[in-house]
């Protein structure tokens, strides 16, 4: 690459990095440590092709200096777990949000497999749910409680192991990236193909409208979740596998930094639809009701995933192109 086409092509990112210097108290320090990143990246390209260049000593002083700044600014604020989830979660799932749409993709194509294998057999919930399950499921439904599944352990006993399976799958999902994105994929397939049997089982019994209010009253945000760490793991993967102008390292580590932030952000959620699968799920006696709730999952799962996210992503990168 002619040099001067390197210089035209980051321009306006070493001016942005230039501008973040200059205001370091209103950055985030993952926003800092991702523009050090980029910058010695360019430093070594530069470094590499016009070794006598101006531009590489420039290069070499801003990221002298940006270096000096993130690590005399390590002290962090208590504000910081309350913006962790309120802008650096939303941010990074903007960047990513390619990964993020290939996860949730991935999960529906899954989970429409499932329900057409089910209607098509209606043994194949036997092969993917298992025997015991199944004719419990059967045998509830006999009695007249299609759902007291649900119901079977103490109200806060349900929670704590809801809550520690549901977080359990969504590291599982997120580290299986490192086999690359492949690992996680398989991880997303396996549980959407469940999904939809399960759901489609449920149809065949003749309780669509029942199941889909005691399901979704939880699994609105608990799939949404799931989801959402199936992104966190590709993106690890995807580092690895792309790793575009950065050395592989660098970029597996940038995509493990912004995975992690992902899945982690996934854990007040998985708590909530744990909550209510272990407190309130049981209850069918609630009837309709139990929509309000599903509704209201749904409201801030577009606001806080998809609205929020974009506006802090455009607030960022404004009219840049992706």
């Amino acid at each position: 690459m002619r040099e001067l086409t390197f210089i035209r092509n980051n321009f306006e990112k070493w001016k942005g990095v230039e501008e973040a210097v200059g205001h370091v108290d209103s950055q985030s320090p993952d926003v800092l440590a991702d523009m050090y990143v980029d910058l010695t990246s360019d430093l070594a390209f530069a470094q590499s092709h016009y070794p006598e260049s101006r531009i590489t000593i420039y290069l070499n002083n801003l990221s002298s200096e940006l270096h000096n700044l993130i690590y005399r600014n390590k002290r962090e604020k208590w504000s910081r777990l309350l913006t962790f989830w309120t802008r650096e979660v939303p941010l990074t799932m903007y960047e990513e949000r390619r990964v993020l749409l290939t996860s949730l993709l991935v999960f529906v194509a899954s989970a429409l497999m499932g329900i057409i294998s089910q209607l098509a057999d209606a043994d194949f919930c036997r092969v993917i749910l298992g025997d015991a399950y199944v004719d419990m499921t059967l045998d509830n439904i006999a009695k007249g409680d299609p759902m007291a599944v649900y119901g079977g352990d103490n109200e806060m006993e349900s929670f704590l192991k809801i809550a520690f399976n549901n977080i359990s799958v969504a590291f599982r999902c997120f580290v299986m990236g490192m086999l690359t994105s492949l690992g996680t994929g398989l991880m997303l397939f396996y549980n959407g193909i469940m999904v939809g049997c399960f759901q489609a089982f449920f149809v065949q019994q003749g309780l669509l409208w029942e199941s889909h209010l005691a399901i979704f009253l939880h699994g609105t945000l608990e799939l949404t979740a799931i989801v959402v760490a199936g992104g966190a793991g590709i993106a690890l993967g995807n580092g690895f596998l792309f790793p575009g102008t950065l050395s592989r390292l660098q970029s597996f580590r940038r995509g493990a930094k912004r995975g992690l932030k992902i899945v982690v952000g996934t854990v007040p959620v998985f708590f909530v639809a744990a909550f209510v699968e272990g407190f309130f799920t049981r209850h069918t006696e609630y009837g309709d009701w139990r929509l309000l709730f599903i509704v209201a999952s749904f409201v801030f799962i577009v606001y806080y995933y998809i609205y929020r996210s974009y506006q802090l992503g455009k607030k960022k990168y404004g009219k840049k192109k992706d």
